[in-house]
């Protein structure tokens, strides 16, 4: 009975995930036609926003892909995707203003942030290892494999919930330095919340179907023990 009523409701956050990540793509593709007063393009306007808080020694590059931004803590260095690098769009600005509030979080000792780089190498070793003991526990009956495979889960799990506030905290940094340094005006703001708050439901998608899969798995351990 559990095992339906279980993929049920994983069949159903991986519904919404889906239509999360349809959504972020949408408002970004849509607002990526917008052209900002000011021409600013993402990478201007992360290094403005860098600028303007006293951060000299964070670098901003161009990398390839699609919507592949990110801000890497280890070399501080925000990674903009040649559509958001390059571009002077609403869109753009959004997530390249994002990203620097990921590195002015790391210049801050923001603890979220930290606590999501502590856990980063436990949560790419359970990622890889726990699926193989999941499967190699429940074929070979095995409860203590299971077990072990769930505790490697936890990692991931922990990290996707952990990425949350981080996520929620960069994008209100953004949209308030947007507005307090005039990188965009008036109705743009508006515009960028609704880009900003796209993205984040993907993260708010990622960690639901976690912690479900996770509680599954726990329910399959007891039910083997």
């Amino acid at each position: 009975m559990y095992y339906g009523s279980g993929y049920f409701m994983l069949l159903i956050l991986m519904i919404l995930a889906f239509f999360a990540n349809m959504g972020v793509k949408n408002t970004f593709n849509k607002y990526h036609k917008v052209r900002n007063v000011r021409g600013l393009t993402g990478a201007q306007a992360a290094e403005q926003m860098l600028r303007s808080n006293g951060v000299y020694d964070v670098r901003v590059e161009r990398i390839s892909g699609y919507l592949s931004d990110h801000y890497d803590p280890r070399s501080k260095t925000i990674r903009l995707s040649e559509p958001v690098y390059d571009n002077p769009s609403v869109a753009s600005v959004s997530v390249a203003c994002h990203e620097a509030g990921h590195a002015l979080q790391h210049e801050g000792g923001y603890v979220p942030l930290s606590l999501r780089t502590a856990v980063l190498p436990a949560a790419q070793l359970g990622s890889k290892a726990a699926w193989p003991l999941l499967i190699a526990g429940v074929i070979l009956s095995l409860p203590m494999f299971i077990n072990i495979g769930v505790i490697f889960f936890s990692f991931s799990v922990l990290f996707q919930v952990i990425t949350l506030p981080v996520e929620f905290n960069a994008s209100s940094r953004a949209l308030r330095m947007m507005n307090e340094y005039g990188i965009l005006v008036d109705e743009e703001n508006s515009h960028a919340r609704k880009v900003l708050t796209a993205a984040a439901m993907t993260y708010v998608a990622a960690a639901a179907i976690a912690v479900g899969q996770l509680i599954r798995f726990l329910l399959m351990a007891n039910r083997r023990d």
